[in-house]
């Protein structure tokens, strides 16, 4: 349970914060911003934005982080972050910013990244299970550059 309730409190706090960095250009588009609205307002309302997403984020990471009895090494966190923010800004833009046609490169970008992700949780033989050191160890036992003792 406190697995799933680390990855729902990741997904809420990348809806803020994608909020939080591209919604101001939706409002300005919807005219609740105008051309004449001074930054300042705009830098303040996203920060209000900011404050909602950390009110999840930071309890997730502290929640989900293996040092306090959670399910996620630290580096397993991050990369659950980043494979969120990228299905939450694409899911934002299509739905939001209709008119930003996704392409072919988002998609192989997307197809590039995904190896890390799963990368994180792969095992390995010999019985040792190789979390938190990622993309980086996987091309290492590929091309026979590590070692178990």
């Amino acid at each position: 349970m406190n697995a799933w309730l680390t990855v729902i409190l990741l997904v809420i706090s990348n809806i803020f914060m994608t909020f939080a960095w591209y919604g101001h250009l939706k409002l300005q588009e919807m005219k609740v911003f105008t051309s004449n609205t001074p930054l300042y307002v705009v830098i303040l309302v996203s920060w209000g934005i900011a404050l909602l997403e950390y009110t999840c984020q930071v309890p997730a990471n502290r929640m989900g982080f293996q040092g306090n009895g959670g399910a996620f090494s630290l580096m397993q966190l991050k990369v659950i972050q980043e494979v969120v923010t990228l299905i939450v800004f694409t899911l934002f833009t299509v739905v939001f910013f209709k008119g930003e046609p996704l392409h072919w490169n988002h998609l192989a970008a997307f197809v590039w990244f995904s190896p890390y992700g799963l990368c994180s949780w792969i095992e390995f033989p010999h019985g040792k299970m190789v979390y938190s050191r990622g993309f980086v160890n996987f091309v290492k036992y590929l091309t026979n550059q590590m070692h178990y003792t």
